[in-house]
């Protein structure tokens, strides 16, 4: 087991990044989804400024789909002043085929594994105590609660915070509490045991239910921010909360949680809300009004008169004027005509061309490289 004295070792985290994003298809049909921007930073970029600010000193990245974006951006992790290694996947291994894989780059002590499109507020200096300080742990899992428990996997805890079941996605009615898998664990060493090598493999179904039944398995509670970005209104939600609690900057002398970057021209007069990230080069032009809730990406051109709120914009993207955005998402280097109007949860695919006058509404989704034009008012994939 493990003592305070091996806790000074190395503090290692796998971050589980893996997957194909298919609930956030089209806008994963070009990005995986650990790259994708909130507040103009990518999600893991995010994670790992936390993992680095409690004190994790190294990063393992398991990685398959667009693995190489991946790569491309992290690097050797210098810019965060932390070790990031790769562990690549030939293939999907689930969510405990990866930590075997990644094995050789984990030493001898207790590490972290996090689910890789999961934003929280938890403590991961105190897990790791909390962790460390029941000697006897050879798991311990971040447990949020949530009014539906029944999308993920949920548990039953004693006083001394032992995980006494664990049920993964249980049926409405017949979940144990309200406590749920927040996707991020300690893990003693002794879980490679347990994992067979280059096989999908869930750690969820197929190793916490052993740890538990050992009465070796515990759970750690937090109570605050914790998002799944599994789904585009999800996405939104946790752009969100990362230009309400990750903005470093503010614009001028207001009050305002707003971030514009110096290299941008807004033409004035141009109405600010709060919680607002413009990147670099960007334009906007005169009697605009942009947010709440908005982050756009580097290179926009935004027309006279638009409106966009509640919306994530990426990089590169036109937008002539007078057009109206509201609770979308718009990929990268997409063209938007002049009164465009598209609200409801609608995703503009990359490289898409949206036509003057026309109107998406209602979760319509446009894969990348369409062209659209006459109006859609009933969810609808374009492909």
């Amino acid at each position: 087991m493990v003592t305070e004295l091996e806790a000074n070792r190395l503090i290692s985290a796998l971050i589980l990044a893996g997957g194909f994003g298919t609930r956030l298809r089209p806008l994963t049909c070009t990005r995986p989804k650990p790259l994708f921007p909130l507040g103009n930073k990518p999600l893991s970029e995010i994670i790992i400024e936390r993992l680095a600010n409690s004190g994790v000193e190294r990063v393992i990245f398991a990685i398959n789909y667009q693995a190489e974006l991946i790569m491309q951006y992290f690097g050797t992790g210098d810019k965060w002043g932390i070790d990031i290694k790769y562990a690549k996947e030939k293939r999907p291994l689930g969510t405990g085929g990866p930590i075997k894989n990644a094995q050789h780059l984990l030493n001898d002590s207790p590490f972290f594994v996090l689910n890789g499109d999961v934003i929280s507020s938890i403590d991961f200096k105190d897990m790791l105590n909390f962790h460390i300080q029941r000697k006897d742990a050879l798991g311990t899992i971040a447990l949020h609660p949530v009014e539906d428990p029944s999308r993920y996997g949920a548990v039953e805890l004693d006083h001394a915070h032992r995980i006494l079941r664990f049920v993964e996605k249980p049926a409405p009615g017949e979940e144990p509490s309200n406590l749920i898998n927040a996707g991020a664990y300690v893990l003693d060493p002794e879980v490679f045991e347990h994992i067979p090598e280059n096989t999908p493999f869930s750690i969820e179904r197929e190793v916490f239910p052993i740890f538990a039944d050992q009465m070796k398995l515990y759970g750690y509670k937090f109570d605050d921010i914790w998002l799944d970005m599994g789904k585009p209104a999800d996405y939104l939600q946790a752009n969100k909360y990362v230009l309400d609690h990750f903005l470093k900057k503010t614009h001028s002398s207001s009050n305002k949680k707003v971030f514009i970057s110096h290299s941008s021209e807004i033409e004035e007069p141009v109405h600010i809300n709060s919680s607002i990230a413009i990147g670099d080069n960007v334009k906007i032009a005169r009697d605009t009004h942009i947010g709440p809730y908005v982050c756009i990406g580097d290179d926009v051109t935004i027309g006279q008169g638009c409106r966009i709120e509640n919306s994530i914009i990426f990089p590169d993207v036109q937008i002539d004027s007078f057009s109206s955005i509201n609770e979308c998402i718009v990929g990268e280097a997409a063209t938007l005509g002049r009164w465009v109007k598209i609200e409801g949860l609608t995703i503009i695919g990359d490289y898409c061309t949206i036509k003057d006058n026309v109107t998406l509404t209602s979760g319509v989704t446009i894969c990348p490289w369409k062209t659209v034009s006459e109006s859609i008012i009933t969810p609808t994939t374009i492909m």
